[in-house]
């Protein structure tokens, strides 16, 4: 039993810590940037992949949860989506739909 004590008082101590570093995770500004490898610079394409830049943050949202969930195919997507948490993914799309 005093093992469990001084573990419980290190967790509680420690929680701060941990929603402190999520709230200070990187923006979504930072995190659109990994797009930009296939989506374009800035979210244009000049290819054939979909640009996202001005696509509405809605729309954004529900094609990351469809990759996320597996509703829609993808080649790579599906993969990438399920890195990121629904917070995350509202953060990149809040700003991909600023982009123009």
């Amino acid at each position: 039993m005093g093992i469990r004590v001084p573990a419980m008082v290190l967790a509680v101590w420690l929680l701060p810590l941990q929603v402190s570093a999520q709230a200070t995770g990187p923006s979504g500004q930072a995190m659109a940037q990994t797009c930009y490898v296939c989506h374009g610079p800035a979210g244009k394409s000049d290819g054939p992949i979909a640009s996202l830049a001005g696509l509405p943050r809605d729309h954004i949202v529900r094609q990351m949860a469809d990759f996320k969930a597996d509703r829609r195919p993808g080649t790579i997507m599906n993969r990438i989506a399920k890195g990121y948490s629904d917070e995350q993914i509202a953060a990149i799309a809040d700003f991909i739909a600023t982009l123009k």
